[in-house]
């Protein structure tokens, strides 16, 4: 069973750092990052740690934002 993370930010001035920190420390064995929208709903690091993931894994997100703007998108 992995741990698979995910972090993103939208602009230039939004860092990962602590995205990645947190991840880090929750156990992810792998994490996907992209650098896009959140209007954008066809991320391929998104959808790349979304194909990664096998019957028992985990997905983690720093928060939920990072993954939608809204709830209609998920």
């Amino acid at each position: 069973m992995s741990i698979i993370g995910y972090a993103r930010v939208s602009t230039i001035h939004q860092q990962l750092d602590s995205q990645l920190n947190a991840l880090e420390k929750y156990g992810c064995t792998q994490i996907y990052t992209e650098f896009d929208s959140g209007r954008n709903t066809q991320r391929k690091e998104l959808a790349r740690a979304l194909n990664a993931l096998e019957p028992g894994d985990t997905f983690v997100i720093f928060k939920l934002d990072r993954l939608s703007r809204g709830t209609k998108h998920l």
